[in-house]
């Protein structure tokens, strides 16, 4: 059973890692996560029953830490607190913007939803297993992912209140990509066409 377990949790890994970071919206605060919850559960070895599912037993485990973690901390990490690098972006790349604008929505999703759509979308993970995984019944998992799905189409479609944190976001980093391409365009002499 030692050798399986050890196999079962290296290749468990890096589904961890993503939903860590789901969770904690932090690589450094996800990559502590992940640890917590690999030694929770070899401490908890014992507990698992061989030929059950075992990536639901250790999305469960890394989920029961992070809200562990939560309450004993009290405090939760905000999209304010993202490092201006991150929000940074070359005058010349589009789609970079657009992937920012994703991670923005994302992190704008209830940790619910969030949750759900990373493990379902972008693991994989069946209705069934996230429903285990999150203590919930199978519809209410399968209207998490519905809801985050919904919300974060209409946000990336332009759907949004114009107080809304994400569009003053987007709109910062288009206007500091204008800025820096006239700049560019005054300083070498040369026009160039604008994007928007």
């Amino acid at each position: 059973m030692s050798d399986t377990f050890h196999d079962q949790m290296v290749v468990i890994l890096p589904k961890l890692r993503v939903q860590a970071l789901a969770l904690t919206r932090n690589r450094a605060a996800a990559e502590d996560l992940v640890q917590d919850a690999v030694c929770n559960a070899l401490s908890a070895q014992d507990s698992f029953t061989p030929g059950t599912n075992f990536a639901a037993w250790m999305h469960r485990i890394l989920r029961n830490r992070f809200i562990s973690d939560l309450r004993r901390k009290r405090a939760t990490t905000d999209i304010d607190d993202v490092p201006g690098s991150f929000l940074s972006t070359d005058p010349d790349q589009e789609d970079r913007l657009a992937v920012k604008d994703l991670a923005l929505a994302l992190g704008l999703l209830p940790a619910d939803q969030r949750e759900a759509l990373v493990l379902v979308v972008l693991q994989g993970m069946s209705y069934q297993e996230l429903a285990e995984i999150a203590g919930c019944a199978v519809g209410t998992a399968k209207s998490r992912v519905f809801r985050a799905r919904r919300q974060l189409e209409a946000w990336m479609s332009g759907d949004l209140p114009s107080d809304d944190r994400l569009r003053q976001k987007a709109g910062e980093l288009r206007e500091m990509l204008l800025r820096r391409r006239r700049t560019s365009t005054s300083v070498s002499g040369r026009s160039e066409p604008e994007m928007v």
